[in-house]
């Protein structure tokens, strides 16, 4: 019976995190951004943190390797990112964003910030914060699993 109840509540998460994603995916079409959600989060990340390697990169955004790499290549081509020297390892090159992306980053994100509220409408603090603390357990479990 336990088990049941685990499986529906998995279910609703999973169910939830595609319906986020599609959402923001449909949005981002109709504002005409030129990105997919997943670059979106990739030029998002360089932007609020130093120029980074690929592989701390990949794992801040959640994203295997192989996936990683496609998504720089594809924001290269559009000039938003770009490969550097690491400063302290030749053997290494960093990711960060061009002065385009960043211009993009600047254009966009309000635009991106409203239209992702729309999850939150008819949420109290109270809800948010349970929300936040329900996940941030999820994730930790999750985490310390792997190790």
């Amino acid at each position: 019976m336990l088990t049941e109840k685990y499986n529906q509540y998995s279910f609703i998460l999973d169910r939830t995190a595609r319906r986020v994603k599609q959402f923001a995916q449909t949005a981002f079409a109709q504002n005409n951004f030129d990105l997919t959600v997943d670059q979106w989060t990739v030029m998002r990340t360089l932007h609020e943190t130093a120029a980074m390697t690929n592989r701390e990169l990949a794992e801040m955004c959640g994203k295997d390797q192989p996936t990683l790499t496609r998504i720089i290549d594809l924001l290269i081509k559009k000039g938003l990112v770009e490969r550097a020297s690491h400063p302290s390892d030749r053997r290494c090159l960093t990711l960060q964003l061009t002065e385009s992306g960043t211009t993009k980053i600047n254009q966009i994100a309000p635009k991106v910030a409203a239209f992702r509220m729309q999850a939150w409408e008819n949420l109290s603090d109270e809800d948010f914060t349970h929300f936040v603390r329900i996940l941030d357990t999820i994730y930790t479990n999750l985490t310390n699993k792997d190790e």
